[in-house]
Order: structure tokens, then sequence, then C-alpha cells
């Protein structure tokens, strides 16, 4: 390859990698907005607060049922094209449930199902690619800085825009759109359109070193068979899903929590947003780490009891240790948010398989996740207090160290022949 094309194919990837970022900071503000200022949405929009639960499951279960959209739209669109429209959808819905009240609850649920019809496409994007760990790493990253920004900016951006919570909930419709159009950009790059991908390495695989895909030698690959016949697939769901229920359990309620014991709103909202920031070396480090096989064996099953600890430690801890509790909480979390959306990208043979394995994962993991919230604020309501709510997100966590612990065992996911020949030997790992 001479130097000219080696250069345009590395700028060609550089431009897919900034939109898939750019794409996944979007995909996170839609909920952690609306959660930083939970307790003012009654005086605002006029909301019930018995609805405040319902409220804070809508988005999850919008993920739960819309998993197979992005798969249809990216087999008759192409994958770039499909991830723009739910990113033009996203921003639509995040200005119609700002702007017209009465569709808070409705417009949270179509913001849902776009931030899912794009989510489940990052993976499938990043297989095409050969992307690296650290591909999927700054994608997870990319989630969870726009959590923090989301959660932290809301109330500074309510006081900077004259007091209207609704200008500061809309706003965010605007990077969505950017996210939409440099996606756009990136559309003939992304590697998975309505053909299949060249199995030529590209120029990102010279540049980046050892892929996901080139994990030590495979001892199995599934034979091309139906997901639910998968047992692998069913592990990395059951890991994806529970990071997820404890992930939106925690968000839609930290906040509150904090309150409870003494913060101030804007104080336990800085909190909330801390809680995503600190987590966000973490999910981009995990992805890296899951791609060595002697690390993977102690961070799957590992990151599920440190969950548990954590948020032990934030229960029994007093308001003045919060601030360290709560980062600790956000590392772990992050971490099992990036392990869990790695492992789509390493226990699957293709671009393909890992396409349809991130829409199972994520699909049946957010319509389990969607229990999270509302379970948690009924355990509240009916205990009076934290403490069962809390210990049972633990005891759910140690649930978590065990789908990790199955999730990298077993063959390889595969739907197709070719998976397993894509690219240069694939060599995808079995962990023992």
């Amino acid at each position: 390859m001479d130097r000219r094309a080696w250069k345009r194919g590395t700028g060609s990837s550089g431009l897919v990698l900034l939109a898939l970022v750019l794409v996944s900071v979007n995909l996170r503000p839609a909920i952690t907005t609306i959660a930083g200022v939970m307790n003012q949405l009654h005086g605002a929009f006029d909301l019930d607060p018995a609805l405040l639960p319902l409220l804070g499951t809508l988005p999850v279960l919008a993920f739960g049922v819309s998993g197979p959209i992005g798969p249809w739209l990216a087999q008759r669109h192409g994958t770039g094209r499909a991830v723009a429209l739910a990113m033009v959808v996203l921003t639509a819905a995040l200005i119609v449930r700002a702007t017209v009240p009465a569709l808070l609850l409705p417009g949270t649920f179509v913001a849902g199902m776009a931030i899912m019809t794009a989510s489940v496409l990052v993976p499938r994007i990043v297989k095409a690619n050969r992307g690296t760990g650290w591909w999927t790493g700054l994608c997870t990253m990319g989630f969870g800085l726009g959590a923090a920004l989301g959660a932290g900016l809301v109330q500074p951006l309510e006081q900077a825009l004259g007091g209207s919570l609704a200008f500061a909930l809309a706003v965010w419709a605007m990077p969505a759109l950017l996210g939409a159009i440099l996606i756009l950009r990136a559309e003939p790059q992304t590697g998975c359109g309505r053909t299949p991908p060249p199995t030529a390495p590209p120029p990102t695989a010279l540049l980046s070193g050892t892929t996901l895909a080139e994990a030590p030698p495979s001892l199995s690959v599934a034979k091309a068979s139906p997901l639910r016949k998968q047992r692998t697939a069913w592990a990395v769901t059951a890991f994806f899903g529970l990071q997820a229920m404890l992930y939106f359990a925690i968000t839609s309620w930290l906040a509150v929590f904090l309150t409870s014991k003494g913060h101030s709103t804007a104080d336990a909202a800085a909190l909330l947003a801390w809680f995503s920031l600190a987590g966000l070396p973490a999910s981009l480090m995990a992805p890296v780490l899951a791609s060595r096989p002697k690390v993977l064996r102690v961070l799957a099953p590992g990151l599920g009891v440190s969950v548990a600890l954590a948020l032990v430690g934030v229960l029994v801890s007093p308001a003045g240790l919060h601030f360290a509790m709560v980062g600790v909480l956000g590392i772990v979390q992050s971490a099992g948010f990036g392990l869990g959306m790695a492992l789509v990208v390493i226990r699957s043979a293709g671009p393909e398989s890992a396409g349809r394995l991130s829409a199972m994962s994520q699909g049946l993991g957010f319509a389990l996740a969607s229990l999270g919230p509302l379970a948690a604020g009924v355990l509240r309501t009916w205990t009076g207090g934290w403490e069962a709510t809390f210990l049972a997100l633990a005891a759910e966590a140690l649930v978590l160290a065990a789908a990790g612990f199955l999730a990298i065992r077993g063959p390889l996911v595969s739907l197709e022949s070719t998976d397993a020949q894509s690219g240069p030997r694939s060599r995808p790992e079995l962990v023992r």
C-alpha cells in the first residue's frame, strides 16, 4: 500500500471513530437530564409524582422493545444511514417532550427507542472496521461522558436560560443533530452497509495492533444456528441486561437517595454527574483490558462483586464520604458497561453476528433493565427506606458476577459460515 492510500484509509477510519464517539455521547443525556431534575418535574411539567417511577422506566422499556429496529433499518438502508435516522428522531423527541408538557412521557419513550436503534449498531460498525479495544473503549466512554454532561449541566443550563427547565432539556437536541450529520458524512466508510464488507483488513488494523477480533487462538466457534440456541449469546445477554438494570436503577434514584441523606438538590445532581464522570477512565480501559484473556478471567466475574461492595458502601457511608463512595460506584459500574459492550464484539465471530448479538443482548437486556428503576422505587415505597433497595441491587450484582463467569466461556456466537473466515484469521478466544 502506498503512503497516500494509507493516509486516506487512516483518515476514513478516524472519521468513522469520531462519528461513533459523538453518537455515543448523545445516547445518555436524554435519560440523565431527567434523573438530575426528578424532584422539579412536578412543578415544571405538572407531572403527578406517582408517575416518577414510570418516567424512570420508560426509556429503558423503550430499549427493550426496539432492539430489532436497528438491524432491520441497517439491512435496508445501510448502517450509517440507520444510525443517522435514529439521531434525527432523537433530536425531534428531545424538542417535543421539553416544549409540550403533555408529551413528556411519550417523548421520553420515543427518545429511548431512537437511542436503542443507534446503540445496537455501534458494535456492528466496530466489528466491521476491526476496531481495537480502544474503539469500543472510546465509544463506551462516550456513553459515560454524555451521561455526566446531561446530569451535571442541566441545572446550570436552566439558570443560564432564565430558569427555563424546558429549554435546558431541549438544548440537547443540538448535539444529537450534529451526531446525525457526522455519521452521514462517515457513512461510506462505516464498512457495513447493505452489502458485505470486504475481507481485507483496513488500515486501522495496521495502525492499532491486535484487534478485538484477533484475541488468542480459538478453541471453538459455534456452528451457525439461531441465537436462542447458543448459550454464549444468552450469557452475554444476561451480563449486559444485569449491568444495565443496575445502571438505570442507580441513575434514576441516586439523586433522590442523596437528597434524603441531607444533600441539597444541586449537590445531589452534581454527585450524580460525578458518578458518571468518575467512571469515564474505567469505561475506556475495560474493553482494552478485556482483550487480554488472563485479565478477562478475573474482570468478568470480579466486576459484579465490586459493584455489590460499592453499593453497600454508598448505603452505609456518612454524607461526608458520599463523594468518594459514589466515585467508586461509578468506576466499577462504568467498567461493567464497557465490558458488556466489549463482550458483544469479543464473543462474536464476525460483523453480522456482532450486530445480531448486539440487538439480542441490548434488546432483551434492556427489557430486563426496565424493571430496575421501577423495582427500586417500589421497594423504597414499600419499606419506607433505602436499605432493602440497595441490598437487593447488591444481590443482583452478585448474579452479574455469575453471568460474567459464564459469558467468557463456550464457543463464539456465529450466525454465518463466513464469520469464521472474516478478515485475517479471526482467532477468537475461548477462556478456560
